[in-house]
């Protein structure tokens, strides 16, 4: 759905996946957690992944195939900074979709210092920049 694929696998301990043919963008394994105390029943231990898309367009694409898939958002948002979308996993943990603005066009006060927000997204204008 987001367009990785599995590019290698280690048994059961590991997998790297990656996207447009590169070997791996992630990589995911239990070597630092073996011998951990496990997370609690209903969780994993991952409060949630992030996917950074490299502009406003392919985060479009990427909103419109899970939207086509059925899936429902948590949320949306407008951080000023950034544009992001959030949803859920098939294993119930949190997902992030977002692209950076320029750093030309992040918010600043007066004082020129970064002014984080915290805005709904327009999720349909974001859609209609998919194609």
């Amino acid at each position: 759905l987001l367009g990785f694929a599995v590019t290698q696998r280690y048994g059961d301990q590991a997998a790297f996946l990656g996207a447009g043919g590169y070997h791996h963008h992630i990589g995911l394994n239990t070597w630092e957690s073996a011998g951990a105390t496990p997370p609690p029943p209903g969780h994993t231990g991952l409060y949630h992944s992030a996917f950074l898309y490299p502009d406003r367009q392919q985060l479009a694409r990427a909103l419109r195939r899970v939207l086509e898939a059925g899936i429902t958002l948590d949320g949306a948002a407008d951080h000023g900074v950034s544009e992001a979308v959030y949803l859920r996993d098939p294993d119930n943990n949190g997902v992030e979709l977002y692209r950076d603005r320029p750093q030309a066009d992040w918010p600043r006060d007066a004082q020129g210092d970064l002014k984080m927000v915290n805005a709904p997204l327009d999720v349909a204008a974001l859609l209609a920049e998919a194609n």
